[in-house]
């Protein structure tokens, strides 16, 4: 990071997040780091802030590289990013890991990196790479990993699973944080998994369930991203434990990337009216300390990684600095893009629809229920709509079929049913898939479905949007991921204007949903509640199983799958 050599200075109202003071004071800068903050009688109205940090964020879920998602969060006054590598890493393994670290250390910006800890998530679906506990504990031993990725195997935390165990251990032993991913955990499974050392949930989706987890000794990350939003249940924790929160995006897609990023929740919240320097601490002091961070507070000797806000109610950001260099202001990026290889791992077979048919062998289907701004779905039991001896997309009762195929080696799609989509007709498909990133459809048809994923498969990754079953008539649009399959090498902006418009087409299609792509990827991450779908069958994630698409006689349409 090349960092201005000749000092200057920064007058302002200095906000001490460590003292917990606003002050007026000139702020001398050299050589990247704070050489002294000087009180004085009058310094101007604007007011200067340590940068913003995302607690938790996976940088692929923009489907933009570092330096590009980097280029986009300056303007919004972020400097850092807490950043779980876990997606390309089940990509590519140690390989994919290695690539997002030297692609963010072009750019001027705070990227802490974890050690995936769980590569694959899940031993039933197919990954591109695995990660053991020896690949594990050389990642933590490099000095750019910060901390242990989400231990998303909470059953093997808390059956003392020896994998599982052996990785914590190597954390244990690195002297880095861990961080944790059980939602729904509760009582005293939660201060077990805390006890192993595990020491934050970004999961929580109840308060109850929040103040449990801090009750066990867990810091809870308030989530607001594209598709999982819990800012409203959890925003309380500002009032009733703000030493013990922090806020995070988890995933946040190009578009609304542009629009904001952790500043957007420290405007909310103020408007709601929560103490200033809470709010502030949350993504500041909180997560620089709990991580050891190597960013700036604005204390004599810190990293000069600051912005300038106009006022502490609007919070509009004027200016970013990261080292001391200014990398943003008045809402333009000063970054420069950097160019960057598309490593890959694609090997799928094509699909035809007539490898999409399911046979009717039984009258009730258990289906995914999705909702909109959640990770986990529900588990329902309907009726299955029969044509010519086939199980079709109903789409009069919101009941699509969904597919996971394997996109590391060729291999038939497993199939299944969801609601909560909306489409009315045509079809999306995705390689961003959590966990795996395995190709995933939906559609209205199975021509429409088979379409879409064709097209994905030809570009070795994407997004597509097909508007219907024939070519001479509809529309299609792919965006290509040509990095590893869930990313793009394009200028962000440019990316974000082009998952906007598939976005918007999408929505023509009938779904009602904010981030239907989103929503989508997450109908494959089987260590969320409570069904899912992943390349080797549907997936029941209450039990930990796979479980048949037909349901019995005895269960009804209210009933849950079991």
């Amino acid at each position: 990071m090349n960092t201005p050599s000749k000092p200057f200075t920064l007058s302002g109202q200095v906000v001490d997040v460590v003292a917990g003071t606003i002050y007026p004071a000139t702020i001398t800068i050299s050589n990247g780091r704070i050489l002294s903050v000087q009180p004085a009688e009058k310094a101007g109205n604007r007011y200067i802030l340590p940068g913003l940090i995302d607690a938790h964020v996976h940088i692929e879920s923009s489907m933009l590289l570092p330096s590009e998602f980097a280029r986009l969060a300056v303007v919004h006054g972020t400097t850092g990013t807490v950043s779980d590598p876990h997606e390309i890493a089940n990509v590519l393994g140690m390989d994919g890991v290695r690539f997002m670290m030297r692609n963010g250390q072009k750019v001027p910006f705070r990227f802490t990196f974890g050690a995936p800890s769980c590569v694959p998530a899940t031993p039933f679906e197919t990954s591109g790479a695995s990660l053991g506990p020896g690949e594990v504990e050389e990642m933590l031993s490099w000095p750019e990993i910060g901390y242990l990725s989400e231990m998303m195997n909470y059953p093997g935390v808390l059956n003392g699973d020896a994998g599982v165990m052996a990785k914590l251990n190597a954390a244990a032993k690195a002297g880095k944080p861990v961080d944790g991913h059980a939602p729904g955990l509760l009582g005293e499974d939660a201060a077990r998994y805390a006890s192993a050392g595990i020491s934050t949930d970004h999961e929580c989706f109840t308060l109850e369930e929040a103040i449990d987890k801090i009750g066990a000794g867990m810091k809870v990350l308030i989530r607001e991203g594209s598709a999982a939003r819990n800012f409203e249940a959890l925003s309380r924790l500002l009032h009733t434990h703000p030493g013990m929160v922090m806020f995070c995006s988890d995933d946040k897609h190009p578009d609304d990337l542009i629009k904001g990023h952790i500043n957007l929740l420290v405007k909310r919240a103020l408007q709601m009216g929560y103490n200033f320097m809470d709010v502030v601490r949350a993504c500041t002091l909180n997560p620089v300390k709990h991580y050891n961070l190597d960013a700036g507070l604005l204390q004599t000797g810190d990293p000069a990684d600051f912005i300038l806000v106009d006022n502490l109610s609007d919070f509009n950001v004027l200016e970013t600095y990261v080292g001391g260099r200014k990398v943003a202001e008045n809402g333009v990026s000063l970054i420069e893009r950097e160019e960057e290889k598309e490593p890959n791992h694609f090997n799928a077979l094509s699909v035809t629809p007539d490898m999409l048919l399911v046979p009717a062998l039984g009258t009730h289907i258990r289906v995914q229920s999705a909702s909109d701004g959640q990770l986990i779905t529900e588990a329902v039991v309907k009726k299955a709509l029969v044509v010519d001896g086939f199980v079709v997309s109903d789409p009069k009762r919101d009941i699509l079929k969904i597919l996971v195929m394997n996109r590391y080696q060729p291999a038939p799609p497993a199939i299944g049913f969801v609601s909560g989509i909306g489409l009315k007709h045509g079809a999306l498909a995705s390689t961003v898939a959590h966990d795996s990133h395995n190709i995933i459809a939906v559609g209205v048809d199975d021509t429409s479905i088979a379409r879409a994923v064709a097209m994905i498969t030809e570009a070795r990754g994407g997004i597509a949007c097909v508007e219907g079953p024939d070519p001479a008539f509809d529309k299609a649009v792919l965006l290509p991921l040509p990095v590893a399959g869930i990313m793009s090498g394009d200028d962000g902006y440019t990316v974000a204007e082009s998952y906007s418009k598939i976005n918007e087409m999408s929505k023509r299609l009938g779904t009602k949903l904010e981030a239907p792509f989103m929503t989508l990827s997450f109908m494959a991450l089987l260590v969320i509640p409570s069904l899912k779908l992943s390349d080797k069958g549907l997936f029941d994630g209450d039990a930990f199983r796979f479980t048949s698409l037909f349901a019995s006689e005895m269960e009804t349409e209210a009933g849950r799958t079991s």
